[in-house]
């Protein structure tokens, strides 16, 4: 039986998503694999990033986090939803991150750096990185990763790929998509036990009034 630091797993960020890949299977080979896909992937970038955004603007619940200033977006902000439609610069600019994310996934060595990138994905959506006023639930940080991995299957069983080929392609994203995952949700866990511990110390608690 392999001993695991489960301590570890929550600060050093390595070693978790190195745990995680071991554990779900996530080799070099699934990297090749996913990196052998870039070329016919690469030119459908476009169409599966306008597809997130129109899945985005469906709900007011998901459109409204693009109302506040995005980090690093300079630009004039949206007076309100009405007006925020999908020719918006600030949604343009979005639509550029997402762009160099997805390509990212099929062209990018997965080494350190792309690690705390895909870590990163998961930060900028919380006010612990970014921008303050920006905090995406979790569940709309869940519903928005499950319809991009289901566009994902549908634009790969549409390559036209050898039967094996397409099966070890779908199964490697699907690992990626569970690690990305992974490196979301912790976040958000990662501010929750942050809130308990404010709240278990304040003044105002009923523990911290037990303990005075």
């Amino acid at each position: 039986m392999k001993r695991i630091d489960e301590a570890r797993l929550e600060s050093d960020l390595g070693y978790r998503f190195a745990y995680l890949g071991e554990f779900v299977g996530f080799s070099d080979v699934d990297v090749a694999t996913i990196h052998a896909a870039a070329p016919a992937l690469a030119p459908l970038v476009p169409g599966l990033v306008d597809a997130v955004y129109d899945k985005l603007q469906t709900y007011g619940a998901t459109w409204r986090h693009f109302l506040p200033r995005q980090f690093g977006y300079e630009g004039k902000l949206p007076e309100n939803l009405d007006t925020l439609g999908q020719d918006h610069e600030m949604i343009q600019y979005r639509k550029q991150h997402l762009a160099r994310y997805l390509t990212a996934l099929v062209s990018r060595s997965y080494d350190r750096k792309m690690v705390e990138y895909l870590d990163m994905v998961g930060k900028m959506h919380t006010p612990a990185a970014g921008s303050v006023e920006l905090e995406v639930p979790l569940v709309q940080m869940n519903a928005l990763l499950g319809f991009v991995s289901d566009a994902l299957v549908a634009t790969i069983l549409g390559l036209g790929l050898e039967r094996q080929q397409e099966e070890a392609t779908l199964r490697a994203f699907n690992k990626l998509l569970w690690l990305q995952n992974d490196l979301i949700n912790r976040h958000y866990a990662a501010a929750a036990r942050e809130r308990s511990a404010t709240e278990r110390l304040s003044p105002r608690s009923p523990r911290a009034a037990a303990v005075a």
